[in-house]
């Protein structure tokens, strides 16, 4: 079976169309022959930006609509930034395809920064903010942890796309703030980075960094056209930490966090061994919860259920009753 057209579905911010543009260029460089057009949606997390997204409640904020229309059949495939992803899909959809991963880490901009893209010294930038410093960020797993070491910080919600935020700390509403280093990255803003927070400091959201592909389980053209954008080592590491976050039933608006890799000397997905690592925190961040769990790389479910079996045990059960208590 062949098409002459195929449509991708996106947000419409700055960073969704970089990576709607870079699938569409690779699908092209595939099949040179297709003409492929992309349809911009706008989603329930795109139309409330002055609420924190905790509050707004539900999951799927940034594709719901996107799914929507790919069932109607108004779109052939959807692109999305995998922290956006619930673990839960609509009968009918899957993920064909999850990219090559970019920086997972976090990365702080201050306002009076020190030399642009200096790693973070172990890590020395969060104690070097001033006391009762105002951190930007919508993200309580950021919240979370950034209070477990400095419980000083005044963390304020910071809403909108990356260019949005960066210009909010130029004009000083803020003293720093904490975004994605891959969204900074990709959008050619990476001299704007103070530091990048190991995951020692600020461990990553589920997926974060990763460009997952979504598409009808029944296309047949679609699915075979994007299994050379799947990357398998990728894909290890993302299954293991959204079957972590399905396992603890949370979302992407909860103070969890979780980032798998394979630890070999090769690049080989069936080499080597999974290392996950996740944690569960209270919102004010004096309860920190964190383990990590090995297996092997044809175990990523597993692994990452296991992960999530050791935090419950450990009482990661009665701090997420608590948050969805504060955020229902």
């Amino acid at each position: 079976m062949t098409r002459d057209k195929l449509v991708i579905a996106t947000r419409g911010s700055k960073l969704a169309l970089w990576q709607a543009e870079w699938v569409k260029s690779e699908i092209e460089k595939i099949e040179p022959s297709l003409k492929v057009e992309i349809n911009k949606i706008r989603t329930t997390g795109d139309r409330i930006l002055d609420v924190p997204l905790a509050q707004v409640g539900g999951k799927g904020l940034f594709v719901k609509e996107i799914e929507e229309a790919m069932l109607r059949g108004e779109a052939d495939l959807a692109v999305h930034s995998m922290k956006d992803v619930p673990t839960a899909l609509p009968a009918g959809l899957h993920l064909s395809a999850i990219c090559r991963r970019e920086d997972p880490r976090d990365a702080i901009i201050t306002a009076s920064a020190k030399k642009p893209g200096s790693p973070d010294p172990e890590p020395g930038i969060i104690h070097d903010l001033p006391r009762g410093a105002r951190v930007g960020t919508s993200s309580l797993r950021r919240i979370c942890q950034l209070l477990n070491r400095r419980p000083d910080l005044r963390l304020t919600n910071l809403r909108g796309n990356v260019d949005t935020r960066i210009r909010k700390l130029d004009e000083g509403e803020f003293d720093a703030i904490i975004l994605a280093a891959a969204g900074v990255k990709r959008l050619g803003r990476a001299d704007r980075i103070t530091a990048v927070l190991p995951a020692e400091t600020s461990l990553p959201a589920i997926g974060q960094g990763a460009v997952g592909i979504e598409c009808r389980v029944d296309d047949e053209f679609t699915n075979r056209l994007l299994g050379p954008l799947n990357h398998e080592e990728t894909s290890v590491c993302i299954r293991a930490e959204r079957a972590f976050l399905e396992r603890l039933e949370g979302g992407c608006q909860v103070p969890i966090a979780a980032y798998a890799r394979l630890e070999s000397g090769t690049p080989a997905a069936e080499s080597g061994t999974l290392f996950i690592e996740g944690l569960v925190g209270s919102l004010d961040g004096k309860t920190i919860i964190r383990d990590s769990f090995r297996g092997g790389p044809g175990e990523a479910e597993s692994a990452g259920r296991a992960l999530a079996e050791k935090l419950l045990s450990q009482g990661a059960g009665k701090i997420l009753e608590e948050v969805y208590g504060q955020n229902p």
